[in-house]
C-alpha cells in the first residue's frame, strides 16, 4: 500500500510518501511545498493546490494521512493554516476517499512510544524505521513521513481515524 502523510502548511507543508507491505516499510519519496509570504493567499493556495495534484498523480497514494491541526494561541495562523490544510483535503479527497488525521500526539506516541516526544526524538525514529541515512529536512518533511508511519502502524484499526 502506498501512504501520503501530509504535515499541513500555508508557507511550508510537509509530505512524505512510504510503501507499506507485510510490516515493512519503505521510503518512496519526501519534500516539501513552498509558498512564499509576499504572494496573496488565494495564489499561495492555488500553488498549493497544483503541486498536490502534481504529487498525487506521481505517487498514486492509496492513502493519505493529515496531522490534525492545534492552535492555542495564534489565532491568523490557525486560519491560513486552516485553509492551507481545506485545499489540500479537497485535492486529495478528488484522488481517493481514504482520507486519514492524527493528532500530534498520537502521531509521536505510534512514533517514539512517547506521546511528549521533542521533534529530534522523532526525526531519529523515522530515520530508523524507513532506515535512512540521515535524517528528512526540513522538519516538515520529517513530520509528514511520521504521520505516513503512524497510519501504516493503524492496520485493521485505520478506519477509526478516517475523516469524518
Amino acid at each position: 500500500m502506498i501512504i501520503m502523510g501530509i504535515d499541513p502548511g500555508l508557507a511550508t507543508l510537509g509530505w512524505g510518501v512510504i510503501e507499506s507491505s507485510g510490516g515493512k516499510d519503505r521510503l518512496v519519496g519526501y519534500g516539501c511545498i513552498l509558498t512564499k509570504p509576499v504572494e496573496r493567499l488565494p495564489d499561495r493556495l492555488k500553488h498549493i493546490q497544483l503541486d498536490m495534484r502534481q504529487l498525487l498523480q506521481r505517487f498514486q497514494p492509496e492513502d493519505i494521512a493529515f496531522e490534525e491541526l492545534f492552535f492555542a494561541k495564534n489565532v491568523t495562523t490557525a486560519f491560513t493554516v486552516g485553509a492551507a490544510r481545506g485545499v489540500s483535503i479537497a485535492e486529495c479527497v478528488s484522488h481517493t476517499d481514504q482520507l486519514y488525521e492524527y493528532t500530534p500526539m498520537q502521531v509521536k506516541q505510534a512514533i517514539t512510544g512517547y506521546g511528549s516526544a521533542d521533534k529530534r526524538q522523532v526525526q531519529q525514529m523515522v530515520k530508523l524505521l524507513l532506515q535512512m541515512e540521515e535524517h528528512a529536512k526540513p522538519d516538515d518533511a520529517a513530520d509528514a513521513l511520521a504521520i505516513a508511519l503512524t497510519h501504516a502502524s493503524t492496520g485493521a484499526a485505520k478506519a477509526q481515524f478516517r475523516m469524518k
